[in-house]
């Protein structure tokens, strides 16, 4: 990958938010920059773990996403929260898969939100019962990007908006409350 910029949080409603769609074979990460009320398009790919035993797949989750908090300096990270699998064992590597990416925000000392998928697909199509279609549909249109990003990517950009939009509606809903009790003139 070549050099991409970087964005400095300027403490003015700037923040690079990285997301994370947590998976034991691929896990989904999109970069997004929130400024002015606007959301930009930073990065995104997919983090394809290699068919190791599943402490080495942990780590090589925890050494790549460390290596994107490195290289683009996020403030925050959006993560999705496991969902109930029809198999319990899938479920328990896609939660541990899960606990290493958050552990990697952890030791960067970030911030990290958790929304399920159905909050992400809310946020992002309008309704929480929307496919891998859609989703990809509507971060392609949000971010105006040329193409739809892969789908794990797009699940990842769409857990960055989600705390965007979740962020914003609670500072809004804050500013509110502040303004009818007669805090701010």
């Amino acid at each position: 990958m070549g050099r991409m910029p970087v964005y400095i949080n300027s403490g003015i409603g700037m923040a690079l938010i990285l997301g994370i769609d947590p998976g034991s074979r691929i896990t989904g990460f999109g970069i997004i920059n929130y400024y002015a009320g606007k959301s930009e398009y930073v990065t995104s790919g997919c983090i394809r773990i290699p068919d190791l035993e599943l402490p080495e797949r942990l780590k090589y989750i925890f050494d790549n996403v460390c290596e994107i908090i490195e290289r683009f300096s996020p403030q925050e990270v959006a993560v999705e929260q496991v969902f109930m699998a029809k198999n319990a064992a899938s479920a328990l590597k896609l939660g541990q898969a899960r606990g290493a990416a958050i552990v990697a925000a952890g030791f960067h000392d970030l911030p990290v939100s958790e929304y399920s998928a159905r909050q992400i697909k809310q946020a992002v199509v309008g309704t929480g019962a929307a496919n891998k279609e859609q989703v990809q549909h509507m971060i392609k249109v949000l971010l105006k990007l040329p193409a739809a990003p892969q789908a794990d990517a797009a699940d990842a950009l769409g857990a960055a908006l989600c705390h965007i939009n979740t962020q914003a509606n609670l500072i809004k809903m804050a500013g509110a409350k502040a303004v009818r009790r007669g805090r701010i003139r």
